[in-house]
């Protein structure tokens, strides 16, 4: 019989991720799933996670406007990465997802798996995906959990 402690770890909780226990790694995919989809902006933080992060991408600066000798000629000014103050609406909830996934993920793995894997800053590059066979060896051989697929 168990106890309710025991209880509360399987079925995980509201405010912290499903502890992953090695002997069922599929179960707790699925579980670390149903999770990011019930929290606010799921749907982004499952994109981090299965798509990568969002990509700020680049804009090309416009020149002032007083140059009068060049008036009515097109002006491309030098190419700059984009910044968050000048995202929209929806491209910075993407971007809060990033680090969301990545924070529940690592939130989600025990202190041994954590030291293998910290210096991962993106949540694709935690999440093995089924599709990614090299990436899977390399997640079995350092974490030494078995993944059947």
């Amino acid at each position: 019989m168990s106890n309710m402690s025991e209880d509360i770890w399987y079925a995980g909780s509201d405010t912290r991720p499903p502890m992953l226990d090695r002997t069922d790694f599929e179960s707790w995919q699925q579980r670390i799933r149903l999770y990011c989809l019930g929290k606010d902006n799921g749907e982004n933080i499952m994109k981090s996670i299965t798509e990568g992060p969002f990509q700020m991408g680049t804009f090309i600066q416009t020149p002032a406007e007083d140059a009068k000798e060049t008036e009515g000629a097109l002006q491309l000014g030098p190419e700059r990465a984009r910044v968050f103050t000048y995202l929209s609406a929806e491209e910075k909830e993407r971007y809060k997802a990033d680090i969301r996934a990545t924070n529940i993920l690592l939130q989600g793995i025990p202190k041994d798996i954590y030291t293998l894997i910290n210096h991962y800053t993106d949540a694709k590059d935690i999440w093995p995906m089924e599709d990614d066979s090299r990436r899977i060896a390399d997640y079995q051989r350092m974490t030494g959990i078995t993944i059947i697929r």
